[in-house]
């Protein structure tokens, strides 16, 4: 992978890391967590969620690929990830205040891409 293609991008201060797949931005699952929860273990909270949405049907493994991403060490280590749709899908999964502010951007996003069509 193109070390070029990774980025870290700010969510209310928090860094996400970012990649292009597929000619689209991935962004690190982990890290979107860290940043909606304050959870103090967001890969635990990510690893239970994920458990949670596969008990419930969600086929996490269709929006979310392992895509190597710049670890705390400096080395790439693969990482959940999701494109902008997988996200919303995870975001809304989330009970967190900082959720709903995007929940309506969501909405708002979907209708620009349903009225583009």
């Amino acid at each position: 992978m193109d070390n070029q293609n990774n980025q870290i991008a700010l969510f209310k201060g928090k860094e996400i890391r970012q990649t292009i797949y597929q000619k689209e931005w991935w962004f690190s699952v982990v890290d979107i967590c860290s940043a909606i929860t304050d959870s103090p273990d967001p890969g635990a909270y990510w690893r239970k969620l994920k458990q949670r949405l596969n008990e419930e049907g969600g086929e996490v493994v269709t929006f979310c690929h392992g895509l190597k991403l710049f670890a705390t060490d400096g080395k790439m280590r693969e990482t959940d990830c999701a494109n902008t749709e997988g996200l919303f899908r995870i975001i809304q999964s989330i009970p967190s205040p900082k959720v709903e502010p995007m929940n309506g951007k969501s909405a708002a996003l979907k209708s620009v891409k349903i009225t583009k069509f």
